[in-house]
């Protein structure tokens, strides 16, 4: 490796160490980071251009164009950073690749949702159709974002008080109020998984089939099969489990009682 080259690799860390000292966990990215210092070796290149950003971030095949994008937006943010110590580097400027199209969001009514709350209920595996059950009735009110919720703990959830906190991007907390009626829903729920698991080996607040924390992944793909159940077709943009990330209500309420529509959404 070229002491030039070697100076690249030396300052996509620094840039990774940086933006990890601002808060940023910055995981993946520092992964794509580090490969495209190691194409850019691989290339004899000594500094970044637009023409091998491009080439590197539209590489993998098959591959979505959001993913393209991510890469490509992850090079930005390291060749600004590169372009105060090397003039020679070259900042990919924004528009290189089309836009995304963002898909326009599914409203479900409330007899949508109290279809797919049955159908949580007709999911063989007794803590899965716990699980999906209490799941969807606290997105339902709460305007949390499924990645929020499975990522709960048990400590997160105070139902004596009605309050959940709640940890977003880049760890920042807040707090999200329960009416009684979730409270008394989700006392319910944990009561019926410390029976099914006396003692499990997880924080988590929600709990898969085998008593783990649930994967996404799977949260997404059993939701797929809810709508299914419940006779729903929304459409591709909301059937699909990649476009799926939370229920929000136009109006949040209170009660599981009295839910509007909601709208699965990024």
């Amino acid at each position: 490796m070229s002491p030039a080259v070697s100076v690249l690799h030396e300052r996509a860390e620094q840039y990774v160490a940086m933006r990890r000292s601002l808060g940023y966990k910055f995981i993946s990215q520092a992964r794509m980071l580090a490969g495209f210092a190691d194409y850019l070796a691989a290339r004899g290149d000594t500094t970044v251009t637009v023409t091998a950003a491009l080439a590197w971030a539209t590489a993998p095949d098959p591959a979505s164009a959001a993913y393209h994008r991510q890469r490509l937006s992850v090079v930005r943010g390291f060749a600004r950073h590169l372009a105060a110590f090397d003039p020679s580097c070259q900042v990919p400027p924004a528009g290189l690749l089309p836009p995304a199209e963002v898909p326009a969001p599914y409203l479900y009514s409330p007899q949508e949702i109290s279809a797919l709350i049955h159908a949580a209920g007709t999911l063989a595996i007794p803590v899965q159709a716990a699980t999906y059950h209490a799941l969807i009735c606290l997105l339902a009110v709460s305007g949390m974002r499924v990645g929020e919720a499975l990522a709960l703990d048990v400590a997160d959830v105070d139902l004596d008080a009605g309050v959940i906190t709640v940890t977003g991007k880049y760890d920042h907390t807040r707090l999200v109020p329960l009416h009684p009626t979730t409270a008394a829903m989700l006392r319910d729920y944990r009561q019926r998984c410390d029976q099914l698991f006396p003692g499990p080996a997880t924080p988590s607040f929600f709990l898969s089939a085998a008593g783990t924390r649930p994967f996404r992944s799977a949260v997404e793909a059993t939701f797929s099969r809810l709508l299914v159940r419940a006779g729903i077709t929304p459409g591709t943009a909301a059937r699909h489990a990649s476009t799926i990330y939370a229920i929000v209500s136009r109006s949040p309420p209170l009660s599981t009682d009295t839910a509007p529509a909601r709208t699965w959404r990024r």
